[in-house]
């Protein structure tokens, strides 16, 4: 009899299952380790960039954080920037770039980035980006009048070119300057025909009058005493024609264990008295008005799909943001007054400049 009423009180018992414990909610783009993160990003993806400018972050398109263990995270990261007007040899912190404005025909660049976090402690393991400029066709929509992107390659963009770093060197009496690439490159045809170019220079073991002498002798200055530079010029041939050129040094930099910029593969031209340099393979030169992340972050780890390969599940920002409101109210059950406006979602995240 004694079994038989515990047996029932047993049954009568509240039976208490384990609950899970709630995933946690997601990380959201505009957080601050969000921000940190991308920050590291856009840091690693400018100091491995060999060619162009320095791009700036613009948003967080997107975020996913997978736990590998106590205190150990691996990061993937959507990235939009921005081309800024600072060469990326050029010492300026990137805080201190200007992002070129939507009226400049502005490039941008798409990035995906892995990195770990241990210990608090952020890393990138990968990256792989492209970058374009914006369509001729929004440009001038919003501003007919405004000079759009010229062909790295053009004519018109070389010859200007060679007669700036010529007329240059004919003036200084510091040190010969070759061009090393062609950054940027504008022309406008009405109502007067002008030729806006960037380039990036080197300086040589010669001086501006040795190389009158002897142009072929002149050299690029060894890794310990190179001193890079960045010139800007704007000829303009139609009806009369006047060249304005500016050129500045940016002094010797400690060079990157990579690669040093002005020996990776280029392609070469010849202007009359002027050796020169695109910097660009001949089948990227070939059409193209920027140069594209691409050249120097084509990581295919950064876009696979495994826990230690970027995700095959990163979706478009307008999927992600359909998928984070869902996440939000799987974790609020909570009822809301009439009216109640819920938290926008976590990605994609604000735009800090504009969108293309």
């Amino acid at each position: 009899m004694k079994v038989l009423v515990a047996l029932i009180l047993l049954v009568q018992l509240p039976i208490h299952k384990a609950v899970p414990a709630a995933p946690p909610a997601p990380l959201g783009c505009d957080d601050p380790e969000s921000e940190a993160a991308a920050e590291v990003a856009v840091s690693y993806i400018n100091g491995r960039s060999h060619h162009g400018y320095k791009f700036a972050l613009n948003r967080i398109e997107n975020i996913r954080v997978l736990p590998q263990g106590p205190n150990n995270d691996i990061m993937f990261l959507e990235l939009d920037l921005l081309e800024t007007t600072c060469h990326i040899l050029s010492p300026t912190p990137l805080a201190n770039c200007t992002v070129r404005s939507f009226t400049q025909h502005a490039v941008e660049g798409d990035c995906d980035v892995k990195l770990q976090k241990l210990d608090g402690k952020l890393s990138v393991l990968a990256s792989k980006c492209h970058s374009h400029a914006d369509s001729s066709e929004d440009v001038l929509q919003l501003c007919p009048d405004c000079p759009l992107l010229a062909s790295l390659n053009n004519t018109d963009v070389l010859t200007t070119v060679t007669a700036a770093l010529n007329d240059h060197n004919s003036k200084t009496a510091d040190a010969y300057l070759k061009l090393l690439e062609i950054g940027r490159a504008k022309i406008q045809y009405h109502p007067v025909h002008i030729v806006s170019v960037e380039f990036a220079v080197a300086a040589t073991n010669c001086s501006a009058e040795e190389a009158k002498a002897n142009v072929e002798a002149c050299q690029l200055l060894p890794d310990n005493q190179s001193n890079f530079g960045f010139c800007t010029a704007t000829m303009v041939t139609q009806p009369s024609q006047d060249l304005t050129v500016d050129c500045q040094l940016y002094g010797h930099q400690v060079p990157t264990p990579d690669i040093p910029f002005f020996s990776r593969p280029g392609v070469t031209y010849s202007q009359p008295g002027q050796d020169t340099s695109a910097g660009l393979v001949p089948s990227i030169v070939q059409g193209f008005t920027n140069h594209n992340l691409r050249l120097s972050h084509n990581n295919p780890v950064a876009s696979e799909s495994s826990s230690s390969e970027f995700p095959t599940s990163m979706l478009s920002a307008k999927s992600v943001a359909k998928r984070a409101v869902a996440n939000v109210a799987q974790h609020d059950k909570v009822p809301r007054p009439v009216g109640f406006v819920p938290p926008p979602p976590p990605c994609p995240g604000k735009i800090r400049y504009f969108k293309i």
